[in-house]
């Protein structure tokens, strides 16, 4: 390399203009841009200026992006000049080796809108390499009685350079005994060989040492040397001769190894020990064996004619007596079709809209086949239905392009198969498959899942709980298939929707913002809206109806009998001669809940009498189930419990307060010995009262009788006018014990006076009744009014007449179906 490698002058441009096919129908030009460069130009040099050469002025740089595709980063662009760079070391030596010709081929990719331009960059060769032995020194023994003349072949140099910087001569030091002359192989490559010009004598001088030179012819040339240790060995008249100075033969590759190249024979005229010949290699290789006794020369590993083309074997022929001959052994390989075209895709679009226009430029192939000739010419085709196609770009370069309509809906990414194909026989081939995936737009709106909803939701709910899920679908990707849900509209109030319900806009779900009552709303419906979130945004409206179910909330509600104004329980009357199944009356009860939560049934609960009444089940009729017994007590006590029909079940009561008696006279008696159960406490209370009451009677009888006993001495017949007989027994009216308390008291049987309070009125006697009037007062029986005779008791005719009025129109008139009206 000289100083001026990295100079701008070392480049030559040749841009060559050749048509090739685009499509079948159009035809286009193609410019290849040509560069000539030496090797081992140092990174950051110059190669040429590319966007001038492509027609691209430095302002469009930054928008064309002009880049490099190629396999090694040999090359870059600048992006402020455009300017071709060398990127890395370009050692010719070792991208091409031997090859005449080297030449690094590219695609130059250009963006905005996309396109391709062929690049090649041919490297020169540059004296770098000096020629080198293997060896530094290496020996030779020839034998006195070698005859001059005789030729012996000497170590080969290498130089990796070509042409005139490669091996061009060999130069020995100068010596009276041995001269040198150069050969040259059938591929032009040179090899040295020592001639003795007289005869050896072992005894004057049994050790020659020559100094062997191998020079190229560079600017400056470069040499290489190697130390050449001649001993002189003891006379062997004959020395061995080869029937062949060179052995060529061609040889396919891929050969197993074992297989037998060829057989080299030598021959020596001497007898015994000295005509018996070794075959050795000059120098030992790791590719070839050589039998020793037979000379048969077999492959050690699989050749590869990719690799080495050639091999050039020496080959020694040695006697018992120390002769030596030598011949040389040329095995060319021949190529077979053993390798497969690669295929590698260049700048291939990551995204591909789906709605682009068919011929939009997806991705560049390149096809590479190491064989040679026929075996490494390839054809390429796409696999299978594909919108896609691939038309030639150049020598072994495609373009693949789309050729239909595109829709991501449907195919959201395609697997392109490309198969090439070279022409050896038989023919290879190789398949290599890309996903195209085909970026989405928003043209589809959201579909939700169901045309309608209708949803079901029990009364009593926790407020903010979820009460259903609507869901839409888009078939887009990105924000175009993100989805916002909301409330459009409602036959709520419109304010009072957002009180009621509420949607969440990311999932959809619905929500109740306070607990619904069946009793009050049982439905309502609202129109919800999925709204997509691509640019125009898509949307799409559902019905949602929400039904109210019932729950058992509400507990049956006793409507007859109702309580009387003090909320005790009421009493109705039964004849003494009622026959079984004789209506009494009838339980009405309501419940405000649908359904079978509002299924009432009647049982009941407990009886005075067991068996004698029976309630119906759904009707609620209280009838007789028994004539009444001598032994059934007059009053009698029912509770009735009212269930519905929900689960769990809720239920109410109502008591029955009835009396057996044919008139309202006979139930009185009857209904004062009605007690109401006190708890414990009242009755303690009870009793500490009686016992005062008790202390207070007996300290006043005690007085009693001291002004009795003190009267009595007085002799006074009027002091006793009130203790005479035929008189009432007391002389206060009698009144009847509390017996409204209760459950749930019937107010069809009660008596009820003029001011709205349960009472009765009853007839007054005084100290002027005669003993033999019968009038209603208390007797030590325990009866509520005995009979006293009084003229009270026909001047108040009304007030007993008016109460039992007041009894018959409070109770409620029956039918056979005992309905209460």
């Amino acid at each position: 390399m000289g100083s001026g490698a990295g100079e701008r002058g070392w480049a030559e441009r040749r841009p060559v203009l050749f048509p090739f096919l685009l499509s079948l129908f159009c035809l286009a030009l193609s410019e290849q841009i040509r560069y000539r460069i030496p090797e081992e130009m140092p990174e950051g040099s110059v190669v040429g200026n590319l966007a001038k050469d492509l027609r691209l002025s430095v302002h469009e740089l930054p928008t064309r992006k002009l880049r490099v595709s190629s396999e090694k980063p040999y090359f870059t662009v600048s992006s402020e000049s455009g300017e071709l760079l060398v990127s890395s070391r370009l050692d010719r030596e070792q991208i091409c080796g031997k090859k005449p010709s080297c030449a690094l081929e590219f695609e130059a990719v250009a963006e905005n809108p996309l396109n391709f331009y062929h690049v090649s960059v041919e490297i020169e060769d540059v004296n770098d390499h000096t020629p080198k032995f293997m060896q530094n020194s290496f020996e030779l023994q020839i034998s006195e009685s070698t005859l001059p003349g005789t030729r012996f072949i000497l170590e080969v140099a290498e130089d990796a350079d070509i042409g005139l910087n490669s091996l061009q001569t060999y130069k020995l030091s100068l010596s009276p005994s041995f001269s040198l002359i150069s050969k040259e192989k059938q591929d032009g490559s040179k090899y040295p060989e020592l001639v003795l010009e007289k005869p050896l004598d072992r005894e004057q001088q049994g050790y020659h040492r020559l100094v062997l030179t191998a020079s190229d012819r560079g600017d400056p040339p470069l040499n290489g040397t190697t130390e050449l240790r001649i001993q002189v060995t003891d006379a062997n008249d004959n020395p061995p001769v080869f029937s062949q100075d060179v052995y060529r033969v061609s040889l396919g590759e891929n050969v197993p190894p074992g297989t037998t190249v060829l057989q080299v024979s030598a021959t020596d005229q001497d007898e015994g020990v000295n005509s018996e010949i070794t075959y050795s290699f000059y120098r030992t290789g790791q590719v070839f064996g050589l039998n020793s006794k037979n000379g048969e020369i077999t492959t050690l590993n699989t050749l590869d004619f990719e690799e080495i083309k050639e091999y050039s074997i020496v080959v020694e022929g040695r006697d018992g007596g120390g002769l030596v001959a030598q011949c040389t052994v040329e095995i060319n390989i021949q190529d077979e079709n053993d390798n497969r075209p690669d295929v590698k895709f260049h700048s291939l679009v990551e995204m591909i809209l789906e709605n682009a226009v068919p011929g939009t430029l997806i991705a560049l192939i390149k096809i590479h086949d190491r064989d040679s000739g026929e075996n490494g010419e390839v054809t390429c085709r796409l696999e299978g239905e594909v919108p896609f196609k691939i038309i030639s770009s150049s020598k072994n370069s495609y373009k693949l392009v789309t050729d239909g309509t595109l829709d991501r809906e449907q195919t959201p990414e395609y697997n392109v198969t490309i198969t090439a194909t070279d022409k050896g026989k038989p023919p290879l081939s190789t398949s290599t498959s890309v996903t195209l995936h085909i970026t989405d737009v928003n043209d589809n709106a959201p579909v939700f899942h169901q045309t309608s909803y209708v949803v079901h939701v029990a009364e009593n709910n926790p407020p903010g709980a979820s009460i259903a899920q609507v869901s839409a679908s888009d078939p887009d990707l990105g924000p175009n298939s993100h989805i916002s849900y909301s409330i459009l509209a409602s036959d709520l109030e419109p304010r009072a929707l957002s009180s009621y319900v509420s949607v969440s806009a990311q999932s959809g779900v619905v929500f109740a913002q306070r607990a619904f009552d069946h009793e009050q709303l049982r439905a309502f419906e609202l129109t919800l809206q999925a709204r997509d979130h691509g640019s125009p945004a898509l949307s799409t409206n559902v019905s949602l109806r929400v039904l109210v179910g019932d729950r058992n909330d509400n507990a049956p509600r006793v409507l007859y009998p109702p309580l009387g104004p003090d909320g005790s329980a009421l009493f109705d009357t039964v004849p003494r001669a009622a026959q079984p199944g004789y209506l009494v009356t009838k339980v009405v009860a309501v419940d405000a809940d649908s359904g079978h939560n509002a299924w009432l049934s009647y049982h009941v609960l407990q009886a005075s009498e067991p068996g004698l009444f029976s309630v119906g089940l759904r009707t609620g009729e209280v009838r007789t189930a028994r004539a009444l017994g001598d032994r059934d007590a007059a009053r009698q006590r029912l509770l009735v419990a009212v269930r519905d029909g929900g689960q769990p079940a809720l239920s109410a009561t109502a008591t029955l307060l009835l009396v057996f008696a044919d008139s309202l006279q006979e139930a009185l008696p009857d209904l004062s010995d009605h007690s109401e159960p006190t708890d414990p406490q009242a009755e303690l209370q009870f009793y500490l009262v009686v016992a005062l009451a008790l202390i207070s009677v007996l300290f006043l009888l005690a007085v009693i009788l001291a002004v009795a006993l003190h009267l009595r001495r007085s002799s006074s017949p009027a002091a006793w006018g009130c203790f005479q007989p035929g008189v009432c027994v007391k002389s206060g009216p009698v009144v009847p014990p509390n017996y409204s308390e209760g459950t749930l008291p019937y107010s069809y049987n009660l008596c009820v006076a003029h001011t709205g309070k349960t009472e009765f009125n009853f007839l007054k006697c005084n100290e002027q009744l005669s003993s033999g009037q019968d009038i209603l007062c208390g007797d030590s029986s325990g009866a509520l009014f005995p009979l006293c005779n009084s003229s009270e008791s026909t001047s108040h005719p009304e007030t007993l007449t008016a109460d039992l009025q007041l009894h018959k129109a409070a109770r409620i008139p029956q039918t056979d179906s005992g309905a209460a009206t």
